[in-house]
């Protein structure tokens, strides 16, 4: 571990899912930072509910917006999923978090990708 997880430690593996390379990459890389162990990254709801499957995260970071199944489908099958992980959704739409859709989606809450910090991560979380 490189960096001061701290809180809900239980949950550090983390399923990154967005469609822009560069933010996965930024923020896998941030993740690490914070002594989470990103187990995966990808671009669309499908390939997160193949990898989520196969990697078992503890948590699963998920933009609202993904190409093919919405961020919300993917939560809603995650979970019907047995054990199934934390989910937050994130977005650059900081105004989403207020969407009917987003309230009622079985995640453990909203964080706008500007905001996303490990104590709004922690928060959530515990």
């Amino acid at each position: 571990m490189t960096g001061p997880v701290v809180g809900c430690v239980a949950r550090r593996r983390v399923l990154l899912v967005d469609d822009h390379s560069a933010f996965r990459a930024a923020a896998g890389a941030w993740l690490a930072h914070e002594g989470l162990t990103v187990v995966g990254a990808c671009a669309d709801g499908e390939e997160a509910l193949a990898r989520w499957a196969d990697l078992r995260p503890d948590l699963v970071l998920l933009d609202l917006n993904l190409p093919g199944i919405s961020g919300v489908a993917v939560a809603e099958a995650l979970a019907k999923a047995p054990d199934p992980p934390a989910v937050i959704i994130i977005s650059s739409d900081a105004e989403a978090g207020s969407d009917a859709q987003v309230r009622g989606a079985p995640v453990v809450g909203f964080i706008a990708k500007r905001d996303l910090t490990w104590p709004a991560i922690d928060a959530l979380l515990c």
